[in-house]
């Protein structure tokens, strides 16, 4: 069971209710923003909401596919999936990309997706220590409408970032932003 802490109470200011969730993170900034979001009692889309312009940045959600095939050049990455039973977590790369019945599907040697983006709402790129090593963990995250993690795209997960990572990440970043 998740150790919980008292959710944020209904009756706060969206200024103060964005001030508590910062708080919380910031008491441990290696934290999973799944767990905080639990224990918070709020949306996981939320966390990252809260953290734009410090350590998550709001990326154009309607441009989420181009995106997504952006992700090819960059090699293997980490793809975590989660519901509420269950965190798969894929180490593979993007590729072979086709559109049928609306997804957007993927199917490489060593990634099998089929994205449903009419469910995405938000995306955010973020960078955090990691909870696994502490060293900085570099992702792109998809909400969906009801701010649940719809999938979290690594560039690497544990370790270092290397200079090029960081410089791939960063490039991406700054074309998908919301300006």
């Amino acid at each position: 069971m998740f150790q919980t802490i008292t959710p944020l109470s209904p009756d706060l200011t969206q200024e103060e209710r964005l001030a508590a969730i910062r708080e919380a993170y910031n008491a441990d900034r290696s934290q999973m923003t799944l767990m905080l979001a639990h224990q918070l009692g709020v949306p996981e889309v939320d966390i990252l909401r809260a953290l734009d312009g410090d350590t998550a940045r709001k990326l154009d959600a309607s441009r989420w596919e181009e995106l997504v095939r952006a992700f090819e050049p960059l090699g293997d990455v980490t793809v975590i999936v989660s519901n509420g039973a269950a965190t798969i977590e894929v180490f593979g790369r993007f590729g072979k990309f086709w559109v049928k019945d609306g997804f957007l599907n993927i199917r490489t040697g060593s990634l099998d997706m089929h994205i449903r983006g009419w469910e995405l709402a938000s995306v955010f790129a973020f960078r955090k220590p990691s909870h696994l090593d502490k060293h900085e963990a570099l992702s792109f995250q998809f909400f969906d409408r009801r701010g649940t993690a719809a999938f979290k795209v690594f560039l690497n997960f544990g370790g270092v970032p290397s200079p090029e990572v960081t410089e791939q990440y960063d490039r991406l970043v700054e074309m998908f932003a919301v300006k």
